[in-house]
């Protein structure tokens, strides 16, 4: 399977996860040349075909088709794919249940085995400490270039306000944590509501993390996962391609 067809899944199981609904983009860095990255042109995640995604230099200028409706914010993606040469994958998302931790002091914590990586730490990303009060848009490579400074080596941030970004060395792992940080910070908020000012939650420790998080690197561990989330997407585009067909009269 291409990277572009690979790409167009990643596209619609976030989607099927709720990770992105019209808004959100993931990329993949091109296998061709390590300088280029792929993604969509601007369009909702749900709706992305093969013939969507285009091809961008690490400034995030796009090579073949310079007429396309463009992501404002593409710039997240360069820049951190020229900060982080170990980054294959980016995915930007406004996933709800990781929102409130962004605007918080409360920390996003490991509480299950799948969401282990979050041990790892997700530092959170202010906007106002690199520009003044604004939208919250990440639209310049300036922008970029700090949003890549904050994440450093993590696997994902929270971005203030406004949604989450989160890393991979491939496509199906930054798919798979972008879904696992969403369902994450779900159950902690179901867990602190339970527990009450008096209860505590038990979260994984460091050893915990270590173990889990460094066995779940490795790309065999997502492969049942990975495989039955790409077959849902492709039986949802065939539908979509199917109903698209004129019918024969009878």
């Amino acid at each position: 399977m291409s990277q572009i067809e690979d790409l167009v899944l990643a596209y619609r199981i976030l989607a099927a996860h709720g990770v992105v609904d019209a808004y959100g983009h993931v990329s993949v860095r091109s296998e061709r040349d390590p300088y280029r990255y792929l993604l969509a042109r601007a369009m909702a995640p749900e709706l992305v075909t093969a013939d969507d995604i285009c091809e961008f230099d690490l400034d995030s200028n796009v090579i073949h088709d310079p007429g396309a409706s463009l992501y404002l914010e593409r710039y997240i993606h360069g820049e951190i794919y020229k900060s982080r040469p170990d980054v294959h994958a980016v995915v930007h998302n406004h996933s709800p249940s990781v929102i409130p931790f962004g605007v918080t002091t409360v920390p996003l914590k490991p509480l299950f085995n799948t969401g282990a990586f979050i041990g790892e730490g997700i530092p959170t990303y202010e906007i106002r400490d690199f520009q003044e009060s604004g939208d919250l848009i990440i639209k310049t490579p300036h922008l970029g270039a700090s949003l890549a400074k904050v994440l450093g080596p993590k696997p994902a941030a929270l971005m203030r306000g406004h949604g989450s970004v989160v890393v991979g060395p491939s496509l199906m792992l930054a798919v798979v944590r972008s879904v696992y940080l969403e369902l994450s910070a779900k159950l902690q908020m179901q867990a602190m509501l339970i527990a009450g000012p008096g209860g505590q939650v038990v979260y994984l420790d460091d050893k915990e993390v270590a173990a889990t998080s460094g066995r779940q690197s490795s790309a065999g561990t997502w492969k049942r996962t990975w495989d039955l989330w790409c077959a849902k997407a492709r039986a949802q585009i065939a539908a979509e391609q199917a109903a698209r067909r004129p019918r024969r009269r009878k």
